[in-house]
């Protein structure tokens, strides 16, 4: 019962989204159950030597740092509101630790090979669903926008006036992100498009599957994970990694930092500053080979 207050606390008052909300609960699920297994009590019964033993559990089953640290920010949440509710006496999250995590420099595509794959004309043709797998890469490289805003995208929230697009980030916070001619051209083609199909239903939501419905998680991942193993070697080619892309190319152009976190929704700039190493990884580069003494 608790946790499911909890839940809709998050849904309703910190507006966190779906995919937040989904994960919060598999979390304190997989807590709840190692509980009652290995102590045989409830979630509300915990202490901090229940939780080291769960971190102990989740890391001998070969868990990655970033992956417990996450369930235990979970797991802090959660106390803090029971405490708060004055559900109970105190937080077993005090004497705990998360692991440390190292420091992972933000995998991206350059420049050359996303123009190369968008521009050449040999991976696209002129039917429904290449368009739309075009205009995904294109959107997620040319706007930094994070897969769930995507998803959420409506055909209302492109202006094509100011050349613009509002997006709804996390704890529904919107921004407007410019976008380029091209990007605009090709949304239009995009929509006329779609306003052809013979779809029963017609979704005000921009990216749609091939029978209509609203586009889902798993269509734009394998979309950009198809195109991407066209001109990428690396191992990550999610929709994330066109973020970061993004990201790295507006920071190598000389954009400011600032400008860059505001496009981005960062809520600090300490999570837009992960993209400097980059920019310092190329200068390493361009050292190394047009330098003399490198």
């Amino acid at each position: 019962m608790a946790v499911e207050q909890f839940l809709t606390y998050l849904q309703h008052e910190k507006r966190y989204s779906l995919h937040t909300i989904q994960s919060y609960r598999a979390d304190l699920a997989q807590f709840e159950n190692f509980m009652h297994k290995v102590f045989e009590t409830d979630i509300q019964s915990a202490a901090h030597v229940h939780v080291r033993d769960f971190v102990v559990m989740l890391i001998d089953e070969g868990l990655s740092e970033s992956s417990v640290g996450r369930k235990l920010s979970t797991l802090r949440s959660f106390y803090k509101y029971m405490l708060r509710h004055g559900l109970i006496p105190a937080s077993p999250m005090g004497l705990i630790k998360a692991p440390k995590i190292p420091k992972r420099i933000p995998v991206f595509v350059e420049d050359q090979k996303l123009d190369a794959l968008l521009d050449s004309g040999e991976f696209f043709d002129e039917s429904f669903n290449s368009v739309r797998d075009k205009l995904v890469i294109e959107a997620l490289f040319g706007t930094g926008m994070r897969l769930a805003e995507l998803l959420a995208l409506k055909e209302s929230d492109v202006n094509f006036y100011e050349m613009s697009i509002v997006v709804t980030g996390k704890r529904n916070k919107q921004r407007i992100i410019p976008i380029s001619k091209s990007l605009a051209a090709e949304i239009k083609v995009y929509l006329e498009l779609k306003s052809f199909q013979n779809f029963n239903n017609k979704s005000r939501v921009l990216f749609v599957t091939n029978k209509g419905a609203d586009a889902y998680p798993g269509l734009i991942y394998n979309i950009v994970q198809r195109y991407l193993t066209f001109i990428s070697t690396q191992d990550k080619k999610s929709p994330h990694v066109l973020r970061h892309s993004y990201a790295t190319s507006l920071l190598n152009r000389g954009a400011d930092l600032n400008a860059i976190k505001e496009l981005l929704g960062h809520a600090s700039l300490a999570a837009t500053q992960v993209y400097t190493h980059n920019s310092v990884e190329r200068l390493k580069s361009i050292y190394k080979q047009a330098h003399p003494k490198a």
